[in-house]
């Protein structure tokens, strides 16, 4: 049933004398459900991931800036005893040293990672 369907049969008097507003409730419902299972709860899921491999990060790891420069982790600066966001990362690109925020670091490929042989 799409929504102006729906809509027309909660305009009308029902024959049998039951409510027409319970399956237009169960519709949007429905929908809801759908969008959160399908779009909500991955980009959820995926940005938990994505902190949680920045709080992860460590020296020697490869990092992409959210300016698309892709450089070497040589130093991590932390603001308190726990890593946060705003902790200062200074990576190095070509020849040149930067200092980013950790929240602005896109993406992280562990060195680690990649020179381990893949079985």
């Amino acid at each position: 049933m799409t929504a102006p369907i729906a809509l027309l049969a909660f305009a009308q008097p029902s024959s049998g004398g039951g409510s027409a507003l319970l399956p237009l409730l169960l519709e949007f419902a429905a929908i809801f459900a759908i969008f959160y299972f399908i779009m909500i709860r991955p980009q959820q899921k995926q940005k938990r991931e994505h902190e949680q491999r920045l709080r992860e990060m460590r020296k020697g790891d490869e990092v992409v800036t959210a300016g698309g420069v892709v450089g070497e982790v040589i130093h991590i600066k932390t603001a308190g005893e726990s890593a946060s966001m705003e902790d200062r990362i200074t990576i190095k690109s070509g020849e040149a040293r930067l200092v980013v925020e950790r929240g602005r670091i896109a993406r992280v490929a562990s060195r680690t990672a990649e020179a381990s042989p893949a079985a």
